[in-house]
């Protein structure tokens, strides 16, 4: 076969070239678009020298310049094995078939090894330099470049040791240098995390690895934390840590399980340091928690009367002002004597039966009683909001309201029985309790109030039954009222014995 002319062979070459292009390119768009295969304008490189070296290299066209293009097919067809490898391999086998997060160091670490090894085969092949010739450079050269690259082979050594070692992957929180901080990114060179405030810090990995790492979330997800408080040395420890249990165990966003402990920690100059230690699965939450549990923490010390002291080399000065709890009484007074229930009292009995009462304070969210548990005081809201909710068959739902001026908790108060339902404060309420030994000297002054609660108790229960949908009774509603307020009638002076 007679040897083509070489204006000939560019003539082909010319009409080869688009050609394969173009191909290229579709088949790049099919791989981008089916696929998901990141291709970018590397790609469009690589397609575009391909497409006249692979013609050019068939057609033995006599340039110069062909060694050249030949290393660039095969420095930008590393560019795009890359992108393959990262779609068929990383994302496809291993995160959407296996479930399993490579690394972002180890998929960095593969495409570096890639392109090394392209250029290797470069400068091997291409242009005659062998690896020994490259690792055994003029002497200069080579301390000049290891002591540029000393802390970048450094933190690579180390970012090496961190992967294979594990102290901490992706989405866990750490403790490093009194500093917490949750793992972000582990890449090649540096480790990057993030407080608690949004604050991104990013430390080489060769001084990560030089520093204790403490991981929260090993051996497992949930972790131990503690709040310290200083208490007055009156209060005793058992009454105290009962306090603080309640509030820390009743606080929002604390793991299922272990439950809280309270310790004695120490006796301060003060008063005496207690510790509060609660577990919790997600550092983030931690400022939430705290909050949480101090809110719980100083509503519940303020019922108990325990008192958070002033240092001691604090002088405080006051000025003598009103007592809240005669402030929270008065308006109880006023409250009493518009209730149909206190209305056979005089004001004499009435002024007797609150001095009696204890003016309580309870926070937002807190519980005031929970179904089920035993009661022996009834209470009179003075100031706030509450929500009444009954649960029943596993199924919880409100059934009313509670403001200014409403009474509850009188069904276990005057009958014994376990509260009915559950009272929770929407908004800071104000209460005056009533106990059973207060309640029972006015009883015995005025036996005409007996016949008052029992018909309110009645009252009561048939609310409760029309809001869950049912009526207890086959009876009209009038009829079923009259009936229940005889049977509470005969539990009140069995309770009371009356």
């Amino acid at each position: 076969m007679p040897e083509l002319s070489e204006g000939y062979k560019v003539l082909l070459l010319c009409l080869a070239a688009p050609g394969l292009y173009c191909l290229l390119v579709l088949v790049g768009r099919r791989l981008k678009r089916r696929h998901g295969v990141r291709l970018g304008w590397l790609y469009h490189l690589f397609s575009l020298t391909l497409a006249v070296y692979f013609p050019a290299s068939l057609l033995d066209v006599p340039w110069g310049f062909q060694r050249h293009l030949a290393a660039a097919v095969v420095v930008l067809g590393a560019t795009v094995l890359v992108a393959l490898v990262d779609r068929y391999i990383w994302d496809y086998y291993f995160r959407q078939s296996h479930g399993v997060m490579v690394p972002k160091f180890l998929t960095e670490v593969v495409r570096l090894i890639i392109l090394l090894v392209a250029v290797f085969l470069v400068l091997d092949i291409g242009y005659g330099q062998t690896m020994k010739g490259l690792l055994f450079a003029p002497g200069l050269a080579a301390v000049v470049i290891g002591l540029a690259m000393q802390d970048l082979v450094g933190n690579i050594i180390a970012g090496v040791a961190l992967q294979v070692g594990k102290p901490f992957v992706l989405g866990e929180w750490l403790l490093i240098e009194n500093r917490y901080a949750e793992v972000m990114e582990i890449n090649w060179r540096s480790t990057r995390l993030r407080t608690n405030d949004d604050i991104s810090i990013e430390i080489p990995n060769r001084e990560l690895a030089r520093v204790t790492i403490v991981n929260l979330n090993r051996p497992n997800r949930p972790h131990a934390m503690r709040i310290s408080i200083s208490l007055d040395y009156a209060a005793p420890p058992t009454r105290v840590k009962e306090v603080l249990l309640h509030a820390a165990a009743n606080a929002r966003g604390l793991a299922a399980e272990p439950k809280p402990r309270v310790y004695l920690k120490n006796f301060g100059d003060s008063g005496i340091e207690y510790e509060i230690k609660f577990w919790m699965e997600d550092y983030a939450m931690f400022n939430e928690v705290s909050d949480s549990i101090r809110t719980n923490v100083w509503y519940g010390l303020r019922r108990h009367g325990i008192r958070i002291p002033f240092p001691t080399r604090t002088v405080q000065l006051e000025r003598p002002g009103r007592d809240r709890q005669q402030e929270v009484q008065s308006a109880a007074r006023r409250i009493l004597r518009q209730q149909p229930l206190f209305q056979c009292l005089t004001d004499q009995q009435l002024d007797a039966l609150l001095p009696r009462g204890r003016a309580v304070h309870f926070g937002r969210g807190e519980l005031l009683i929970q179904q089920g548990d035993e009661g022996a005081s009834m209470f009179i809201l003075v100031d706030g909001r509450a929500t009444v909710t009954v649960e029943r068959d596993g199924l919880s739902k409100q059934v009313g309201s509670l403001n200014p001026g409403d009474c509850f908790g009188e069904m276990s108060l005057l009958t014994g029985e376990r509260r009915s339902a559950t009272i929770t404060a929407s908004a800071d309420c104000e209460v005056v309790e009533i106990g059973k030994d207060v309640l029972a000297k006015s009883l015995e002054q005025n036996p005409r109030l007996l016949q008052q609660l029992s018909e309110l108790l009645a009252q009561h229960q048939q609310q409760t039954y029309g809001a869950w949908g049912a009526d207890p009774k086959p009876n009209s509603v009038q009829g079923a009222k009259r009936e229940d307020a005889g049977s509470f009638l005969d539990k009140l002076r069995a309770f009371f014995d009356m």
